[in-house]
Order: C-alpha cells, then structure tokens, then sequence
C-alpha cells in the first residue's frame, strides 16, 4: 500500500498473518485491540479516521497517513493516467497548465458504488483533461496527460 504523509510518500508492503500484518520486523496486531510490536515488546496503538487520512497514536507520537489508492495507472513513457474501471466523474481537481506534484489528487470518480482518487504518479504540468464532473468514461479511457 502507499501513503502520503506529511514527510513525502511512502510505501508498505506489509504481509498479512491472520489478524497481523508483519513488515520489516514489526507486527500490527489487529482485532478487538491495536497493538504494535517491536522487537518482541507490544505497544498499544490507538487509530482514527478521518475523512481519507488516519491518525495514528502510538508510543507517544501522533502519525498522519492518507492512503494513496489504487485508481489510476501512468503510462511511463506519455504521463497519461488511465480510468481503472467504468464510472462517472465526480469531482476534477486540477486546471489545464496547473502544476501538480507527486501523490495530488487531480481526480475523483466513482465506480461500483466506491470513490476513487485518481492521483499524480510524478510530478509535472497538467497538459490536457478530457472529461468533466458528470461523464460517464469507460475502463482505459484517458482522463489526462501530465508533462513532466
């Protein structure tokens, strides 16, 4: 999974177990509790939600992460971003000629009953959007191109 947080965007592949997830020595128990184990000892964690970011209180510290979702796919070599299914545009986020970086939201759509956010995979300039609120677009067709 990716995450954009307030230092930039990181990525987790963490490895599901159950009701555990591990990556890179750390296990988050999951269930009735939250729970973060380091090195064999646990730490009670405590997580919100709010909007499309989470907040996150463990060992004293309070972490923010929004979940950058899978939605649209770059294509490396024309910078054009891709609908990942059928659905209709709710809600365009950027202008023709805007800057945008990495991980903005440029678009939102809505897909078998869910919303999804349509994000920079780099930064660059938004060179041409071809659909407005309202369209229905179709799985593959082009919402944008980026100049990077």
């Amino acid at each position: 999974m990716e995450f954009k947080t307030s230092t930039g965007r990181i990525e987790i592949d963490a490895k599901r177990e159950g009701d555990s997830f591990v990556y890179e020595g750390m296990i988050v128990h999951t269930g009735d509790n939250l729970w973060l184990e380091i090195n064999g000892r646990k730490h009670k964690a405590v997580a919100t939600k709010v909007g499309d970011v989470w907040w996150v209180h463990v060992m004293g510290h309070t972490l923010q992460f929004e979940l950058i979702e899978a939605g649209a796919s770059a294509s490396d070599d024309e910078g054009g971003l891709t609908a990942p299914m059928p659905g209709k545009i709710l809600e365009v986020h950027v202008n023709q000629g805007q800057s945008v970086e990495s991980g903005d939201i440029l678009m939102v759509m809505e897909a078998m009953k869910m919303e999804h956010k349509i994000v920079a995979g780099s930064d660059g300039i938004v060179e041409n959007i071809f659909f407005k609120e309202g369209d229905q677009v179709q799985q593959g067709a082009e919402l944008l191109t980026l100049l990077n």
